[in-house]
């Protein structure tokens, strides 16, 4: 025996006896340690030695009968090198020790030796017939067949009982073992796996293989001493859970994603510092901390929340009134180009002051003399003729709001009777009248179209002259002469341009046969004026301008409940003539201020019952036409709020603030927590001075608020109040003044 033997045999026995302890069974099982022989004393070394070589043997070998008696593990030992005394010393000492034991120790180790070959596992390649897969584990060879189809059955989840397992084309019994079948220890086999019931029982991997980039089996090379390796096959365990996902990063570059994993491995274990570092106290401590740590995230994550609310907020408000801006200016543009209403020419009217106000400054602070007089008869030369253009479009624009106007009444009148019924359909009525509303109206539009031929034109003129002659009137003798009179011209050859003031007549005329109950009764309904005489004695009044007795409708009302001495077309006229105001942005002013009233209270009636001119006088009398806050004075941007917001608005419970500031105010609960009582004193003062104003209209006198008990600093407000309403300065109560 060579001096290398020995080592070689350790070297042999350590693997096997590792692989024994680490190899997995079916089902995460390892095989168990051979059970120790009862031999006689003294013994026990010589058995594991022998063994140990026997196993060696095994492995060089691997074609060895595992059934020989001991005379085959005496053999090698004959072979070794008598030049090495010691160690054939050794060999003939164990040789003769195993000679003297009995027969009966023997036989006891035989079985051992085939239970640790047994254990050693071998990769099994197992062929899915007929689909081709192959699956790939590692088994013990001393186990059976049937256990295999047991193993494989659970993986495949299949009943074990179908599944019939074959090697080169040969059926296998269920009780030969891998061992039995000639598979050596950490050989590799392949078999053929198939199903009896493939329909009901297919065989099917859960996982095919090109969704699992990693193999069934593995071998891993291990050390098992100094310089001496081994290599071990591993199969590979596929959970059917999903792992948790335990975070990760991305590349900011590349964009791959790199996820945390969980391994099977224990972490280090750190050093035992001799100091306690777990006790009550810290655990205590360590809980608030990540307690509190916790509670600080909360709150730190609602105020963000909260501030990123709060700054998308002011970003909507902010576009909103930049929208809400853009679009008054282009109303406003919209309206200087192209007027259509009364409030559009005065818009216009009061532009052009504006700027005659501008030029006469500059010309009167830069010239002198004869240049001064001939630059001002410049400036009324360019004002006339300014005032001239807005005339001719001003008469235009009324032409083509009376043609409107007309084909609107006719329309209405000939439109048929509309009403609900219970399921919500729309249903129509023509009545006998509406029919002959709609037969005047077509007849009227036939009447007055430019572009027909003579033919048709007489057509027309003789169906209009039929229906004319149905009422005898002085009307209809007008119309029927003006007819016949306009035939008899186109007769004689006369050109359309020369009948256009006839057929004018014609168009008049008959548009107030029209208008006339007698002759169309649905118009009666539409019509301003009443038919009845009586009913225009208590409503009809004398306009101090023109001395003209109109109606109450062509009068601009008050909040006094009293009609203005001059009808709408003098106050119109006397405006462009001598103030030229534009009170657009008073009615811009009071708009917001109803629509925002009706949304914090549908019982408002105070902002309803407010004029223009009044609230002109509130804010350039009482408010001086500028935000109590920043001062700002484009009226456009400016908007009354409550002052205090717990009640309803009034003239003595207001505040004239910008678009902007409004917002913030209508937060505030307390104005006296937030204002300085400076601000809220002058604040009172321009309260006071609306209610003594708006007390002497009696329809606001009823929603006076109770006059607030005296205060120190109220005789240093009664007296500018007497300053401004006129009156004698006394220390009087502003209550007397009612």
């Amino acid at each position: 025996m060579s001096e290398r033997g020995e080592p070689e045999e350790q070297e042999v026995r350590e693997g096997e006896e590792e692989s024994a302890e680490t190899s997995p069974q079916p089902g995460g099982g390892t095989a168990e340690q051979p059970p120790e022989d009862d031999g006689e004393p003294g013994s026990d070394g010589e058995e594991v030695e022998v063994e140990s070589s026997t196993a060696g043997v095994l492995d060089a070998e691997e074609e060895t009968d595992l059934s020989d008696d001991a005379e085959h593990l005496e053999e090698p030992q004959r072979t070794e090198d008598d030049g090495n005394s010691a160690g054939a010393l050794e060999t003939a000492e164990e040789a003769e020790t195993q000679a003297d034991l009995p027969d009966e120790a023997e036989q006891l180790r035989e079985p051992q030796r085939k239970e640790n070959v047994g254990n050693s596992t071998a990769t099994v390649k197992v062929v899915l017939v007929p689909e081709g897969h192959v699956m790939t584990v590692a088994f013990a060879i001393g186990l059976s067949i049937e256990e295999l189809k047991r193993h494989l059955a659970a993986e495949l989840r299949v009943p074990a009982e179908v599944l019939q397992i074959s090697v080169d084309g040969r059926a296998v019994e269920e009780q030969q073992s891998l061992m039995e079948l000639g598979v050596r220890p950490h050989g590799s086999t392949r078999m053929e796996m198939s199903s009896a019931d493939p329909t009901t029982h297919p065989l099917r991997p859960l996982r095919p293989p090109e969704h699992d980039s990693m193999p069934d089996v593995i071998t891993v090379r291990i050390q098992t001493d100094e310089g001496v390796f081994q290599e071990v096959v591993v199969e590979i365990e596929r959970p059917r859970q999903r792992k948790a996902f335990l975070g990760g990063y991305r590349h900011r570059l590349t964009g791959t994603e790199y996820h945390h994993a969980a391994v099977q491995t224990l972490p280090k274990r750190r050093p035992d510092r001799a100091a306690v570092v777990f006790s009550r106290d810290t655990q205590v401590i360590r809980l608030q901390a990540f307690a509190r740590r916790w509670l600080a995230r909360q709150e730190v994550e609602r105020l963000r929340r909260e501030r990123g609310r709060r700054l998308a907020w002011l970003e909507l408000q902010e576009r909103r009134r930049k929208e809400e801006k853009e679009e008054q200016l282009r109303d406003r543009r919209q309206r200087w180009r192209n007027p259509q209403r009364r409030e559009d020419f005065n818009l216009l009217y009061h532009a052009l002051e504006k700027w005659r106000h501008e030029e006469e400054q500059r010309i009167n602070s830069s010239l002198r003399g004869a240049e001064r007089k001939a630059a001002l008869c410049s400036l009324l030369e360019q004002e006339t003729q300014l005032i001239a253009s807005i005339g001719r479009h001003r008469i235009a624009v009324h032409s083509s709001n009376y043609d409107k106007a007309v084909r609107t009444l006719l329309d209405k009148s000939a439109a048929p009777h509309r009403w609900r019924a219970a399921d919500g359909r729309l249903i129509e009525m023509d009545s006998q009248h509406t029919l002959r509303a709609r037969e005047l109206r077509d007849l009227y539009n036939s009447l007055n179209q430019s572009s027909v031929s003579q033919d048709q034109r007489v057509q027309v003129l003789m169906a209009l002259k039929h229906i004319a002659k149905e009422h005898a009137c002085r009307l209809t003798r007008d119309i029927v002469d003006l007819i016949d009179r306009e035939v008899d011209l186109m007769t004689r050859g006369v050109k359309a341009a020369s009948l256009e003031g006839l057929r004018k007549r014609i168009s008049t005329l008959f548009l107030q046969y029209i208008k006339t109950p007698a002759f169309n009764p649905e118009v009666a309904r539409l019509l301003k004026v009443p038919q009845n005489p009586s009913q225009l004695k208590n409503d009809m009044f004398l306009c101090r301008g023109c001395h003209r007795y109109l109606q109450s409708a062509d009068f601009s009302p008050t909040s006094s409940a009293r009609l203005s001495g001059r009808c709408r077309d003098c106050t119109g006229l006397d405006n462009v003539a001598r103030s030229r105001d534009d009170f657009s942005c008073y009615e811009n002013i009071l708009r917001r201020l109803r629509a925002g009233e009706l949304q914090l209270s549908e019982d408002a009636r105070i902002p309803f019952l407010l004029q223009v001119e009044d609230m002109r006088y509130l804010v350039e009398e009482i408010w001086a036409s500028r935000s109590a806050l920043n001062a700002g004075s484009d009226l456009y941007n400016l908007a009354f709020v409550r002052w205090d917001r717990q009640r309803d608005w009034s003239p003595w419970n207001c505040i004239l603030l910008s678009k902007e500031e409004t917002s913030a105010h209508m937060e505030v609960e307390d104005v006296h927590k937030v204002y300085e009582a400076t601000f809220i004193d002058g604040i009172k003062h321009k309260h006071t001075l609306a209610q003594r104003h708006f007390s002497q209209i009696s329809v606001m006198a009823e929603y006076l608020d109770a006059q607030p008990a005296a205060a120190p600093g109220n005789q240093l407000v009664s007296k500018p109040i007497a300053m401004v309403t006129g009156e004698h300065a006394t220390d009087a109560t502003p209550s007397s003044a009612h």
